[in-house]
């Protein structure tokens, strides 16, 4: 079973070490390539998604992924800044379908925003369609008629594009509650409206599923007055990337969401995927050694299990994450002065 791992910029290598170590503990027969993405391929090989690097991701049954983003990159011209290998590697590879789940541990209910009583309601899953809308569509700026500057980025799907994910959030409700919300602007938004369209026509397959819809400013608020109500999400890449930011506080730190990326390549033991923490390379604490590595080690959790066929293995880390919080073993992100290695070594004592 072999593992890509791109630890990326800032924090990225500090994080994805403690993963590893998990990993590398499992009775598992795994290999891992190691390569350089972001600022630090940027630096290393003058584009922050060299050829070697996608070589060596088609070569693995899954990627391992920390973080990519280095203030020392922001003035070159788009196309070399490190954030666009995250958005290469999703294009190259057809990543389609980000999952991100979002579930309170116990004993963390006061490091939610939330009032713990409506913190300890939540346990649901946001799948983010990941290779369209305005990340991908037309881009540029312009002069208008009247000589002033104008920025535009173009939003837009085709019917194929919200079916295939719309099949993967029903899928994953299926394996749920039973219970898909689909996310939009269709009162606005003529995209919107097509993907509106699309997911009921999809729902048709799915009789055991429950659907409804929601306009993306309500299920902003929603998040925030009665998260319970959500089973699994679907939405757009640009309503899921803040939707899901918008959900890693509500459990408490953004420190503690995994997410996975997939697409339609199966492995020989599950489905091709590239795993991440959703959080960024945090270049103010970079080096220090506080970074907090559970939603690394959750990343190679959901990778155990949607890549390597491995959900015991997958159980096994995510209840030795669950131990070391309730044992009160805490970053800085939630009010603890645990380090780096010190989380890291506590899931492997409970591992």
């Amino acid at each position: 079973m072999k593992i890509a791992v791109f630890a990326g910029d800032g924090i990225g290598m500090e994080v994805t070490q403690q993963a590893l170590r998990v990993l590398e503990r499992l009775p598992l027969p795994l290999s891992f390539l190691a390569s350089d993405v972001g600022g630090t391929a940027y630096k290393n090989h003058g584009h922050p998604l060299p050829q070697e690097t996608l070589v060596c991701a088609r070569e693995a049954d899954a990627i391992l992924f920390g973080a990519v983003g280095d203030p020392a990159c922001d003035n070159l011209e788009r196309h070399l800044r490190p954030e666009q290998a995250i958005l290469g590697l999703r294009r190259e590879l057809g990543l389609f379908a980000n999952l991100r789940p979002a579930k309170v541990f116990p004993g963390l209910e006061t490091a939610s925003a939330l009032r713990p009583e409506v913190a300890s309601t939540i346990d649901l899953l946001i799948v983010r369609e990941l290779n369209g809308d305005v990340y991908f569509g037309e881009k540029g700026m312009r002069t208008t008629p009247q000589g002033l500057r104008q920025g535009y980025d173009v939003m837009s799907y085709d019917e194929s594009e919200v079916r295939r994910i719309a099949v993967a959030g029903f899928e994953a409700a299926r394996k749920r509650r039973g219970l898909l919300c689909s996310v939009d602007k269709a009162n606005v938004l003529e995209t919107s409206q097509l993907w509106r369209d699309v997911v009921i026509e999809v729902a048709a397959d799915y009789p055991d599923v429950t659907l409804s819809h929601m306009y993306v400013d309500n299920a902003a608020m929603q998040l925030v007055r009665g998260p319970g109500q959500f089973d699994v999400i679907v939405t757009g890449n640009l309503f899921g990337d803040i939707l899901s930011d918008q959900a890693s506080m509500c459990v408490g730190s953004i420190g503690l969401l995994a997410s996975a990326s997939l697409g339609e390549r199966r492995t020989a033991h599950g489905t091709f995927g590239l795993y991440e923490p959703i959080h960024g390379s945090a270049p103010d604490i970079a080096g220090k050694g506080i970074a907090n590595p559970l939603a690394t080690i959750l990343s190679a959790a959901e990778l155990l299990r949607h890549s390597l066929g491995q959900e015991e293995q997958a159980r096994r880390v995510e209840t030795a994450v669950a131990r070391t919080l309730a044992d009160g073993i805490l970053g800085a992100d939630l009010g603890g002065d645990a380090d780096t290695k010190a989380i890291g070594d506590a899931v492997l004592d409970r591992l």
